[in-house]
Formats: C-alpha cells, structure tokens, sequence
C-alpha cells in the first residue's frame, strides 16, 4: 500500500458497508464479483446441510474475501488488502438469511417478533496469492429483541420495500429501528459491518485507521 494514501478493496455491494467504511476514514475501491448466472460458485450463500450460523457466516466471508483476493491477479489490479464480510441471523440456531419475496420477509418478520435473536457478522481481510495468502477474520456476535408486531405493522414494513436485500428481513438503521426494544452488542455490526472489529482487523495489516 501506498504511504501516502492507503486503499483497501471492500469486496462487498452493501451501501451500508461503503458508508460504515467511510465513516471511519478508509479510502477503499470497489471489488465487485460476477452475479447472475455467470455468478462464481465459490461465493455462493447457500447454507450446506446441518451448518451453524456462526460457521456459516465465517465460511462465506472467508470465501468471499479469498476470492477477492485471487481476483486481482487475473484483473491485474494492484495488490491492497481485500476486505469482506457476511451477516446473517440465528433464530434459535437456524440460519436466516435475506428474504426470497415479499411473503417470505413477511415470514421472517413473524418469526422474529417478540423474541430475542443474534446477528453474526464476520469480517475477513485476505492479503496475497494461493498457498501466501493471508487471512484474519473476527466475529461480532449481538443479541437483538423485537417487541411484538401486529401483522398491519409487518405488511406495511414489507411494503416500504426496506427488507429486500437485508439478512434477517429488516435494517435496524432505518424503519425498522422502531421494532428494537433491546440491543446487546454492536450496532454497527448488525448494520452489517462491526467498525470496532474492523478497525482492529484493518491495523493488523497496516492500515492506519
């Protein structure tokens, strides 16, 4: 990395993770994968058989970040740290992840009312190629309680189209913040990207944030 302006490449399309980023000051570029059905396999987000949340996530980000890093040798880009993360639910240790359609999210939101679920988020930071490669990840585990909804109040949250590419069916930076009666653990993180975490994770590679 350049001494004089440090980048990182964010291998993610979550707005919410490029404004968490700059909010804290990292200058980053983008690092955008294929989708579609031209999509690489190795950043699929589909659970296997029997797999944990807290594995599930670390696994996705970690697949997601090793990628990222491969990618820049075949686009020919320069070498920088390559930062990925996955957020996903555990609702009493099944995975929930962004909904399908509206009537899934509706589904999600039912299941979540009046209980208390955690959001694991996983950040990795890959560095280098093939069998040098570097890689460190950290966990943000939070406890997050909904107050019960009326099903008026979950059609109309659905309706604003908010849930649609959310894990879990909700933003807790934007409506559905009115839903939380109690948070434990970091706000940032259920947003989808733990600063405190990635700061720490960020100097562990030189980059002085």
């Amino acid at each position: 990395m350049s001494t004089l302006e440090p980048r990182i490449y964010l291998a993610s399309q979550s707005p919410r993770r490029r404004e968490l980023l700059t909010q804290i000051g990292v200058r980053f570029d983008l690092l955008l994968f294929r989708s579609g059905t031209r999509a690489d396999p190795a950043t699929g987000e589909d659970p296997l058989p029997g797999e944990a949340p807290d594995v599930y996530a670390l696994r996705v980000a970690t697949a997601k970040a090793r990628h990222g890093a491969g990618l820049l040798q075949v686009r020919r880009l320069p070498a920088r740290p390559v930062l990925a993360a996955d957020t996903t639910l555990d609702v009493g240790g099944e995975i929930i992840g962004k909904p399908r359609d509206d009537a899934d999210a509706a589904a999600i939101l039912a299941r979540l009312a009046g209980r208390t679920h955690r959001v694991l988020t996983t950040v990795v930071i890959a560095q280098g190629q093939n069998e040098r490669i570097r890689l460190e990840q950290r966990l943000s585990v939070s406890d997050v309680r909904f107050r019960a909804l009326t099903t008026d109040e979950i059609q109309r949250y659905v309706a604003s189209g908010e849930p649609h590419d959310k894990a879990g069916a909700y933003g807790i930076q934007g409506r559905a913040a009115m839903f939380v009666e109690e948070i434990r653990g970091s706000h940032s993180g259920i947003v989808g990207l733990p600063l405190c975490e990635t700061a720490l994770l960020l100097r562990d590679f030189g980059y002085p944030v």
